[in-house]
């Protein structure tokens, strides 16, 4: 369990992306210990977003607490397998320096980095779910939380890409023996004395936001496909999974009939919470 909290920790203050492990174009996550976690954390969110099934009714239902605690994980995962093959022809497209299991590892690392948020975020809705019965409230409760998570997990995700476009930029012009020397100067004195942090040298970043602006743009247009497209399908994917708190009028199911979408289901939401407030 130590080791668990160690790599998780190393993940979240940047360790695992840091520059020396960029310049060779990967990412130090091992695939093995960090999907595990993503289903780790996100079924520990998903716990805290079970407990309104078992306080809100006058018979606990423990399905739904289950049914949560199944999904959430689930809800992350199966987006990501649906959105990947689009994402790493994308990513190859504009000449990123990740291969196929880097790119894998840097999206999960940002998933892993989205639930570790929201977990840390569980005790904050179980503060709300014993305090309110308003199911619509705890549905736009939710759609916040995870939205703070999601933010900062893409934070994670194009802070990464920025790097490695920078690091590219830098590798692929010419430069001279004075300034290689002053780049590898720069790396290793980095090195030495944030211990392989994930910062980049001061100088070297510094001179790279100057000049990179080409890869800077390649960075940012995979950051927007990113968004838009894991977005999208996420949303859908969390339409179709529902329900994920389960409506205290109505029996427990695994899962409802495929009508509507989120974003009319969320609009509902809003309009019947503004309404029982007013």
């Amino acid at each position: 369990m130590l080791n668990f909290f160690k790599k998780l920790d190393e993940l979240l203050r940047g360790h695992r992306t840091s520059p020396d492990a960029l310049l060779q174009g990967e990412i130090k996550l091992s695939l093995r210990a960090f999907v595990p976690m993503a289903v780790l954390l996100g079924a520990t969110y998903g716990f805290f977003m079970g407990w309104y099934s078992i306080i809100s009714r006058e018979t606990p239902e423990y399905w739904q607490l289950l049914a949560s605690i199944v999904k959430m994980p689930a809800l992350f995962i199966l987006t990501l397998i649906v959105t990947f093959p689009s994402l790493y022809v994308f990513n190859a497209l504009v000449g990123c320096r990740l291969d196929f299991r880097g790119t894998l590892r840097l999206l999960v690392g940002a998933i892993v980095v989205n639930l570790a948020v929201a977990a840390s975020l569980g005790p904050i809705l179980a503060f709300f779910t014993v305090s309110t019965k308003s199911y619509a409230f705890m549905i736009v409760l939710n759609v916040l939380l995870l939205a703070i998570g999601g933010i900062v997990g893409l934070g994670f995700l194009l802070q990464t890409l920025r790097r490695l476009a920078m690091l590219g930029y830098h590798l692929a012009r010419p430069v001279d023996s004075t300034d290689d020397q002053v780049t590898e100067k720069s790396i290793n004195s980095n090195s030495d004395e944030t211990g392989d942090h994930g910062q980049l040298p001061g100088p070297l970043d510094a001179a790279l936001q100057d000049e990179s602006s080409e890869s800077y743009g390649k960075a940012n247009s995979i950051f927007r496909v990113w968004v838009i497209i894991y977005s999208l399908v996420g949303v859908q994917m969390g339409w179709l999974l529902r329900p994920f708190i389960g409506d205290p009028d109505f029996e427990f199911q695994w899962f409802r009939e495929r009508e509507g979408n989120f974003f009319l289901g969320i609009l509902g939401s809003l309009k019947e919470l503004f309404q029982v407030g007013s």
